[in-house]
């Protein structure tokens, strides 16, 4: 297989007290890890984490630490007091990547009451999307196409522009 096709790696991260808990099904993150699969990244990992900034900024840490991929968090985007997603993402990564934030934010009306960040750490690209199954996928939709290329960017390997 040469560079230029080799299979994108991902990563899932559900931020809910209620899945911790185990009181609430995590939808949303089986839902990306299938999208994902389905859309040609590798997924080899789904952890899951309370909500609040500190939790997330701590998960975010270990699972971008020698990680060269995507990795997708859904849940705590919104606007109830313990939605720090974007808190404790924007914590850790080192650049932000607001393009993909801003065309996220765009899929769908209620996308402009996602507080989701996006951004870089190390060769990661980290991106918060909603909680709601429908939500996570339109707004993972938005930018999944561009995914792999600014992957190779942040590797930098040879691309064509």
């Amino acid at each position: 297989m040469s560079d230029d096709v080799i299979q994108p790696r991902a990563k899932v991260l559900t931020v809910s007290d209620g899945v911790m808990r185990g009181t609430r099904d995590d939808l949303s993150g089986r839902a990306l890890v299938e999208h994902l699969s389905a859309n040609g990244f590798d997924v080899v990992e789904h952890r899951v984490t309370a909500d609040g900034a500190d939790p997330v900024a701590a998960i975010l840490i270990e699972m971008a630490d020698g990680f060269a991929g995507v990795i997708v968090s859904t849940g705590g985007t919104g606007f109830a007091p313990r939605d720090q997603t974007p808190e404790g993402t924007s914590a850790v990564i080192e650049r932000a990547a607001p393009g993909l934030a801003e065309a996220m934010r765009l899929c769908n009306p209620l996308g402009r009451l996602s507080r989701g960040v996006a951004g870089i750490r190390g060769q990661a690209i980290i991106v918060n999307t909603p909680g709601s199954t429908k939500g996570c996928i339109e707004q993972l939709d938005a930018v999944i196409d561009v995914l792999p290329h600014a992957l190779r960017l942040l590797a930098d390997t040879d691309t064509t522009h």
